[in-house]
């Protein structure tokens, strides 16, 4: 715990994003301070480099019977300063880092708060593939720089107590006892808020019992296993377990049920033969010596390839029911309340051709007199409020014509591309496995719509000249 008597402020940095509550985790540091016994001041200095924009906020605290004793009021520091910070709390593992990496944390001085979850960056999302960095080598570096690293999920902990993740990064300072605060001083502060009382309250004890856990982050799940329903999908599983190895079958059967959900049984066994195929040609290669990594990744990336999302996609998953529960459970919303949805589109002319019969819709996109003519009414985004029966109607009916996806456009477009692809994939292995799983894994930049699939779609293409 910090020391009365100490003759410098207790500095406290956190670092956050917009809406994760900084400032109110701010407003409640500096009450609990004045409200025994302490001076405080905070700061922030915005950022909108990352995200919804990451803020950096400074606490600090000074003994108000100390002050007096010297007879001078403490002099505040406006910005943390790198080496004399006491304790630093990230609202995620990016901010961890960043905090590490701006100086704040010392071993000899700073405990270091973080969150494990993600909020993904700008560069992660926008990359062509896997653009998710790892987050384990911030762990292991912010474990050797700090005086003591705590670090747990605190945004699944706030979901589960139905709170913010102000509320459990709180109950975590309380849990590391930097401050000289007792526990019933942080509770007290919360109910004297006088807001969200009881959610908070509840946050505030899993943020202290998570602090009280070993620190670690949650190794790499595997995939879970697939549950297949219905007749078709127990057929599907039933033709996996008798054409492919075990080392494949977990990754086809959710392949599988996913093209299954997507078009219909006839399009999930075409999505098992095309894996079967490549299954039969890498068994002859290269045997079981590699674990049959072409096959699985294949029947991963093929899986994504055919269920592409188009619009009719879109407003199929949009006016599920179990979509419509996730929302109001989000919101928070009991039964007898009311909750409107309303949904932003923003289709182009190239997505509304995509879904057109294959002849209309290629004629109009090579047509530049009639792109020209029908541009203007989609250049703006449509607000429809799929909560109503109008709205509802609306996106299910085109959901509904997905019975005539093969039909259209970009589906001739898209099994062309996938018939070129594993016609390529095929063709290294006779050369090369590892050239082979280079190829299978390439296709993985064509995704998205619009610009990003025409972008992506270069890029494969470049790729493999």
């Amino acid at each position: 715990m910090a020391s009365i008597g100490r003759d410098r402020p207790i500095t406290i940095a956190i670092l956050a994003l917009g809406g994760q509550g900084g400032g109110v985790l701010t407003k409640w540091l500096v009450d609990l301070a004045e409200a025994n016994g302490y001076l405080a001041q905070s700061t922030y200095v915005a950022g909108v480099a990352q995200r919804t924009g990451a803020t950096v906020y400074c606490v600090e605290l000074f003994a108000k019977q100390l002050a007096s004793d010297k007879g001078v009021p403490p002099v505040f520091t406006l910005y943390p300063v790198p080496g004399d910070v006491d304790l630093v709390i990230a609202s995620e593992m990016a901010e961890a880092g960043r905090a590490i990496q701006k100086g704040f944390v010392t071993p000899n001085a700073t405990t270091l708060i973080s969150s494990s979850h993600r909020v993904y960056t700008i560069s992660e999302k926008e990359a062509l593939d896997d653009g998710i960095l790892d987050q384990s080598p911030v762990a292991e570096i912010a474990g050797k720089v700090a005086k003591k690293f705590v670090c747990f999920d605190m945004e699944a902990a706030a979901q589960e107590t139905n709170s913010v993740i102000s509320s459990v990064m709180l109950g975590a300072i309380a849990a590391v006892n930097v401050l000289p605060f007792d526990r019933d001083a942080y509770l007290n502060t919360i109910r004297d808020s006088g807001r969200s009382v009881e959610q908070n309250l509840a946050g505030f004890a899993a943020g202290f019992a998570g602090a009280e856990k070993p620190t670690g982050l949650s190794p790499n799940e595997e995939l879970p296993a697939a549950v297949p329903q219905g007749n078709n999908g127990r057929d599907l599983a039933k033709r996996i377990e008798s054409e492919l190895p075990a080392a494949v079958q977990t990754i086809a059967l959710h392949g599988a049920l996913r093209a299954l959900d997507y078009q219909d049984a006839a399009y999930a066994n075409a999505y098992l033969d095309s894996v079967v195929n490549i299954y039969k040609a890498e068994d002859s290669a290269a045997g079981a010596t590699k674990e049959f990594a072409l096959t699985t990744e294949v029947a991963r990336q093929l899986a994504l390839q055919m269920c592409y999302e188009d619009t009719l996609r879109v407003a199929d998953l949009k006016t599920r029911r179990d979509r419509s529960a996730r929302v109001r459970d989000q919101l928070g919303a009991t039964v007898d309340q009311p909750a409107h949805v309303v949904e932003y589109f923003h289709p182009r002319i190239e997505e509304v051709c995509d879904t057109l019969p294959a002849a209309l819709g290629k004629y109009l996109l090579n047509s530049p007199r009639l792109r020209k003519m029908m541009s203007p009414l989609f250049s703006r985004g449509r607000n429809i409020k799929t909560s109503s029966i109008t709205g509802y109607l609306m996106l299910r009916t085109i959901a509904k014509m997905k019975r005539w996806r093969r039909g259209t456009y970009r589906f001739g477009v898209q099994q062309a591309l996938i018939e070129n692809w594993l016609g390529r994939v095929t063709k290294a292995l006779e050369s090369s496995y590892a050239d082979a799983l280079h190829v299978a894994i390439s296709i993985e930049t064509v995704k998205g719509y619009g610009d990003t699939y025409a972008r992506g779609l270069k890029r494969y293409e470049e790729a493999l000249l």
